[in-house]
């Protein structure tokens, strides 16, 4: 390092102002120069050394401060004595030779006290290819665990519609089991309903099949002409009371079943009349014959010749008219549908 060059030589006579402003005291003095040196202005090896902050800090040494309030002394280009004192003679140096000696001041200093760096927060001991690293896998981390949420959440989605439609499908299968099952009542349903009624159909006609062998038609070899309900003129009541079966005079008319003759003889607009009384009180009337064969009070049985046909009475031609009359009702019913009944069929 070179030394600095010698200050140009100032004095001050006591008593005599001077162009700083301020005046030496007579009694004080004298005084000496002062130039600062390489050697004076070098700090102690050392002692009080400072660490070189990051960024730049503002003082490096005490050393670089003194020089520091040199410079500043040099550029105003006065100081001023405390008050009482006698003004101080001030050697200014030159301020390129004083920045020089700080410039090499801190470079020593450097090469004496190594530069403390704080250590960061987050980056310890991590070169720029692990923090490159690390950072990788930070993101890989997270991309991890965003993937995996999202998986996550994709397969609750997945579960729950698979047990929605799982669900569906079991209320399908039970509604449709039920429908399957009802159909498959309703069917047996009707099929019983058919088997009964078939049954009862058959049970029915072996009823009447034997009933009929109790009963019998009144007569053979005959047509139907009239029956129960028609209207005409032709009859008092103004309508047919029962069933005719025309056949030639002399016919036989049979008992249609076992009773009892309460009645025998002639009747008027019904000619000659035999009334049979049945067990259950009907009464069955045979009338318009031509000749009578039981007499009142006489039992029949089925089939037994009870008279034969004629036209007597008020009548268009011979035919046997038969009246029913349930519990011996003056008004008669259908001698037709009554003889369906007991399994005949006219």
């Amino acid at each position: 390092m070179a030394s600095n060059p010698p200050a140009r030589p100032t004095s001050f006579a006591p008593g005599e102002a001077h162009s700083f402003g301020f005046v030496h005291g007579k009694d004080e003095g004298p005084w000496e120069e002062w130039n600062p040196t390489e050697e004076s202005v070098r700090p102690v090896r050392g002692r009080h050394r400072v660490g070189k902050q990051r960024g730049g800090g503002l003082a490096r040494s005490s050393t670089v401060l003194g020089v520091g309030v040199m410079a500043a002394v040099g550029a105003g280009g006065m100081a001023t004595a405390a008050p009482g004192k006698a003004p101080v003679s001030i050697s200014l140096p030159d301020l390129s030779s004083v920045t020089h000696s700080a410039k090499a001041l801190v470079a020593d200093d450097t090469d004496e006290a190594p530069e403390t760096q704080a250590a960061p927060l987050t980056g310890a001991g991590l070169t720029t290819a692990d923090t490159a690293q690390g950072a990788t896998d930070a993101g890989e981390a997270l991309r991890a665990r965003i993937m995996q949420q999202a998986e996550s959440q994709q397969n609750q989605v997945d579960s729950a519609a698979q047990k929605a439609a799982e669900t569906a499908a079991a209320k399908q299968a039970v509604a449709l089991a039920a429908k399957q099952q009802d159909a498959a009542q309703a069917k047996e349903a009707a099929a019983k309903k058919k088997a009964e009624e078939e049954a009862a159909a058959k049970a029915e006609a072996e009823r009447l099949a034997e009933l009929a062998k109790s009963y019998s038609l009144p007569t053979s070899s005959y047509t139907l002409t009239s029956t129960f309900g028609e209207a005409g003129s032709m009859w008092s009541s103004g309508y047919h009371t029962g069933l005719d079966f025309a056949a030639p005079t002399g016919t036989l008319i049979k008992a249609v079943h076992s009773g009892t003759v309460t009645e025998a003889g002639w009747a008027g607009a019904y000619g000659y009349r035999t009334v049979l009384t049945l067990d259950d009180g009907t009464e069955l009337w045979f009338c318009h014959q031509s000749s009578i064969s039981v007499s009142t009070g006489q039992k029949v049985a089925t089939g037994d010749v009870i008279g034969r046909v004629g036209a007597t009475g008020n009548v268009t031609g011979p035919h046997l008219h038969l009246e029913v009359h349930p519990d011996g009702a003056p008004t008669g019913i259908d001698p037709m549908a009554w003889l369906q009944s007991k399994g005949l069929t006219p």
